[in-house]
């Protein structure tokens, strides 16, 4: 990790180099600077760095080249800020921060903020403090913000761990942390919660930025109550009017491009269509899987797609940069190539696609064309953290079966129905055939089975229901210990041998993906880091991951980022139907519904 000193305590310095009269560590000549601040793009700009520290931006820096002074001609590129991530969980990419940080430095990516919520539900304040403590020893700025709900939403699930206001007042002293993490239990700020309201006011007295999730189309009198209590975000908007209303409150509007939630191009109209001012919007991914970063890209990704719904190249780096820099109050240190900022930027041969040709951190070369040039530091994660499957034994196929009400030859079912390419579900209701007190699936109109197996306190429990959307028309059956946010283990498949099978063969490997065709194993995706993790390089992960879509697609599911998909069955903080270790949950109601409908 590259050390670097408080504005404060370089000020001298970096007047002396800006000066000229002591000489800068580098040099960069020659490029377009893209200021997103004035909104300009100036031609013919020179920057020179000290102590990882911005000091000259301007015409001409020969002044600031001295005999050990490393001078690069940037040749006409544009000098990009480098780009930052407002919002996202990097647990979602089955990565370690090291792993994550390591495939997504080449993307132009320099500064995230992480909610290691996921690993929260799993190990709770320690395993938090682990995530942030890895976090310090990057080569760009990771920041994490403390999770606000863990449980997400207690009384509707049963997570690993639980946090609260005490928690988080600790974890506000941390040097690494930001703010509060999503405030997902939407319902409680709206009701004026004791333990939302603690929290909040923990961050708030602390100075620092607080995350929202509000999860529901209504903009009516609940929105409302949840902006009076103190969130100053959200990412969870999938229309214009979302993300103006966000607005219009006071709020930032994050919009989101991960790998299966696209909700930039039709928020973006707020900025396009309706004329609203694009510096209260930010960009995020909130959640990449390792494929994606591979193969697509991180936060350049984002921009681009952002240029492509119509915004000029300028506007979208400033809601990827400064916009967000801002929000969290570092706009002194982050955000813009100016004076004093950290050295953070990108040389970019192509601005509308976002060629990156290089990446700087703290003013050292982080990436180039030739490769990464950032050296990682080793971190490991405890035992505890790697043992996890807290499970009382191998499971059967029968406990996958659902009894139908006595007598039934039929019943109405609650079914919950994935939507492609985003975070909601539908409450589906279909009739289903019985056959010896057994309720059947329904190949033929795609609804095949869901359950949850319990595998954080050894109780045994699986909670079984039916879901639709996934297209499976094979034997088969997927497991995941990824399952926001409780991060139990959630099951769907069409044969209840290989549902049993899949569970234990996460069971057996710490948890993880898999999939299973007539007793086979077609895809494993081992993530012995809480279950959540892998240590591997994402490249590695990425391939596994690979092998475990074509798996799934083999078996008739033809979703995009189905996985991303199935890894939300459980998250019950978002409507409309979710399944949890208690239960059926009606997201709309925020209450256990009943399987059938009488």
């Amino acid at each position: 990790m590259t050390e670097i000193k408080t504005w404060a305590e370089l000020a001298p310095q970096l007047v002396n180099v800006a000066a000229g009269r002591e000489a800068a560590d580098l040099v960069v000549k020659n490029g377009k600077w893209v200021n997103v601040h004035s909104g300009e793009i100036i031609e013919g700009t020179d920057l020179a760095i000290s102590g990882g520290r911005f000091a000259y931006c301007g015409p001409d820096a020969s002044h600031c080249i001295g005999d050990k002074t490393t001078v690069i001609d940037a040749e006409g590129k544009y000098l990009v800020p480098g780009l930052c991530d407002a919002h996202m969980h990097i647990e979602s990419g089955m990565l370690t921060v090291t792993q994550f940080t390591r495939a997504v430095i080449p993307h132009g990516t320099t500064s995230m903020f992480v909610d290691p919520h996921e690993i929260a539900n799993v190990l709770g304040l320690d395993g938090v403090r682990a995530m942030h403590d890895e976090a310090m020893g990057m080569p760009i700025n990771v920041f994490v913000q403390m999770p606000s709900c863990v449980p997400s939403a207690p009384g509707l699930e049963n997570s690993g761990a639980e946090l609260d206001a005490k928690d988080v007042a600790e974890a506000m002293n941390w040097p690494n942390i930001i703010g509060l993490g999503e405030v997902m239990n939407f319902p409680g700020v709206g009701n004026a919660d004791p333990k939302m309201m603690g929290e909040i006011a923990a961050t708030m007295n602390a100075g620092k930025t607080v995350g929202g999730h509000y999860a529901s189309p209504d903009l009516g009198v609940p929105f409302h109550a949840y902006v009076a209590g103190g969130p100053a975000d959200d990412h969870e908007g999938t229309r214009a009017i979302d993300a103006a209303t966000r607005v219009r409150q006071g709020m930032k509007a994050m919009l989101r491009l991960g790998s299966a939630w696209y909700d930039v191009a039709e928020q973006i109209k707020a900025i396009t269509e309706m004329g609203l001012d694009s510096r209260n919007f930010i960009l995020c991914t909130d959640d990449s899987h390792s494929g994606t970063l591979i193969n697509d890209g991180h936060m350049n990704r984002v921009v681009r797609h952002a240029i492509e719904q119509g915004l000029k190249p300028v506007e979208a780096i400033q809601m990827a940069t400064l916009n967000t820099a801002e929000h969290f109050g570092l706009e002194r240190d982050l955000g813009s190539i100016t004076p004093g900022r950290r050295g953070d930027f990108l040389l970019v041969s192509d601005l509308p696609t976002m060629a990156i040709e290089a990446v700087y951190g703290r003013g050292q070369l982080l990436s180039d064309k030739d490769g990464m040039k950032a050296t990682m530091p080793a971190f490991k994660y405890s035992d505890t953290a790697c043992n996890t499957m807290n499970m009382k034994a191998d499971l059967v196929g029968s406990q996958f079966e659902i009894s139908a009400p006595e007598g039934a030859n039929e019943v109405r079912a609650r079914v919950i129905g994935v939507v492609e390419n985003q975070a909601p579900t539908k409450a589906l209701e279909r009739d289903l055939k019985v056959v010896d007190g057994l309720v059947q699936m329904d190949a033929a109109n795609d609804v095949c089975q869901i359950a949850l197996v319990e595998r954080h306190r050894a109780t045994g429990g699986v909670i079984n229901g039916f879901v639709s959307g996934f297209g499976y028309n094979k034997p088969c059956a997927m497991a995941s210990t990824v399952a926001h946010d409780s991060h139990h283990m959630i099951v769907v498949g069409t044969n209840h041998d290989d549902m049993a099978k899949a569970a234990n063969r996460l069971r057996e490997v710490g948890g993880g993906i898999c999939v299973f065709h007539e007793g086979k194993e077609l895809a494993l995706v081992e993530l012995p880091v809480a279950g959540l993790m892998s240590e591997e390089p994402a490249e590695l992960v990425a391939a596994k991951a690979d092998k475990m879509v074509a798996a799934m697609r083999q078996m008739g599911c033809d979703l995009n980022n189905a996985y991303m998909q199935h890894s939300l069955l459980a998250l019950v903080v978002i409507p409309e139907l979710r399944i949890s270790d208690i239960g059926i949950i009606d997201v709309t109601q925020f209450k256990k519904v009943d399987l059938f409908i009488q």
